[in-house]
C-alpha cells in the first residue's frame, strides 16, 4: 500500500518525465507491479459543495451598501432593518454573513513616545460623576496634569470648566509638582486654543500669559489623535474607574482629599531627576518654576 504522495510522484515521473516503469520502481524502491497499479489508478473528480440558495440572497446588495456606509453596524441592528424589508430568517444567519462581508478595519501602528525629565507634561479635563449641593445636583470635573517622564499625577476637582478654573489648575499643579515642564500638551480645548487652521494655531491670551510666566511652551494635539496625550488619558481612566470606584463623596473637599498624596508619587522605574529653581527650592522632574506666583482672577 503506497501513500497518495507516492502515487502522485509515480504518475508524475511516468506521464510528465516519461520514465520507464522499471526505472521508477528502482528509484522509489517499490515493486514494478506497484508502479503499474498506481498508473492504472484514475484520480476521482474533486467533490465540490453545492451552494444552496439562501433567504439573504435578495438582500445582499442592501447589506453590502449598508456595511460600506456603516462598517461598525451591529448585526442585530442590520437584522432589524432586514425584517422591515421582508427578511423572514433569524439573526444567526445575518451574523454569519456580516462576519464575512464586514470591511476590515484599518490597523494603525503607533510609536511609543519617551520623554526626558522635565521635557513634557500632558493636561486634560475629565468628568467624575455628580455631587448633591443643597437641593441641586452638580457635575464634577477634574483638571488632570501628568508629567511625561515620572508619571507624577496632579488632579484638582471643580464644579465647572471655566478658563479661570483651568488656569488655577495649572498654578496648583506647578506648586504641587514643584515646577513646570518645558512643554505642556493639550487637547484642542476652548480654554487653550481659540482657533486652528491647519498648522496656524491661535492660543488663548490668558494661557499665553501663564506660559510666559512659568516658561513653558503650549502645544495642542493633532485633531482626532488622542494617542498623542495617552499618558493623561490613562490616568483619567485610573482615577475614574480604579481610584474613585465604590467611594462615597460628600463634597469637593472629599473628592480632593484622597488624590492629594498622588502629586508626589512618581513612577518607581523612573530614576530621580531634580533641579534647582531660581528661588533655591527644588523642582520635580527637572522642570522650571519662577519665584513669584501667577496673578489669578478671584473665583
Amino acid at each position: 500500500m503506497i501513500t497518495p504522495a507516492h502515487r502522485a510522484e509515480i504518475r508524475r515521473l511516468y506521464f510528465g518525465e516519461h520514465w520507464k516503469i522499471g526505472t521508477i520502481a528502482a528509484a522509489l524502491g517499490v515493486h514494478h507491479e506497484t508502479v503499474r497499479a498506481a498508473l492504472q489508478h484514475e484520480t476521482g473528480g474533486l467533490r465540490r459543495g453545492v451552494s444552496r440558495p439562501s433567504a439573504l440572497d435578495p438582500f445582499l446588495p442592501f447589506i453590502r451598501d449598508t456595511l460600506t456606509q456603516y462598517p461598525r453596524l451591529r448585526a442585530t441592528r442590520l437584522h432589524e432593518m432586514l425584517r422591515l424589508r421582508g427578511y423572514p430568517g433569524s439573526a444567526v444567519q445575518v451574523r454569519r454573513l456580516v462576519r464575512r462581508l464586514r470591511p476590515h478595519a484599518t490597523t494603525h501602528v503607533y510609536r511609543r513616545v519617551v520623554t526626558l525629565a522635565g521635557e513634557q507634561a500632558q493636561v486634560d479635563w475629565g468628568t467624575f460623576g455628580t455631587i448633591r449641593i443643597g437641593r441641586g445636583v452638580r457635575a464634577v470635573s477634574g483638571f488632570v496634569m501628568v508629567l511625561g517622564y515620572s508619571r507624577a499625577l496632579f488632579a484638582l476637582f471643580t464644579l465647572d470648566q471655566t478658563l479661570e478654573r483651568f488656569l488655577r489648575g495649572h498654578v496648583a499643579a506647578f506648586e504641587a509638582l514643584g515646577g513646570s515642564a518645558r512643554t505642556l500638551v493639550y487637547d484642542n480645548l476652548r480654554s487653550a486654543v481659540l482657533d486652528r487652521r491647519g498648522t496656524a494655531i491661535q492660543f488663548h491670551p490668558r494661557l499665553l500669559e501663564l506660559a510666559g510666566h512659568y516658561h513653558f511652551a503650549p502645544r495642542p494635539c493633532t485633531p482626532a489623535r488622542g494617542n498623542e496625550k495617552g499618558k493623561v488619558e490613562r490616568q483619567i481612566q485610573y482615577l475614574r474607574h480604579a481610584f474613585f470606584a465604590a467611594r462615597p463623596f460628600r463634597d469637593l473637599d472629599d473628592h480632593q482629599r484622597p488624590v492629594s498624596p498622588l502629586a508626589g508619587r512618581h513612577r518607581a522605574s523612573a530614576p530621580s531627576s531634580r533641579a534647582t529653581r531660581p528661588d533655591g527650592r527644588r523642582r520635580a522632574d527637572g522642570g522650571t518654576a519662577p519665584a513669584a506666583p501667577f496673578a489669578r482672577a478671584p473665583l
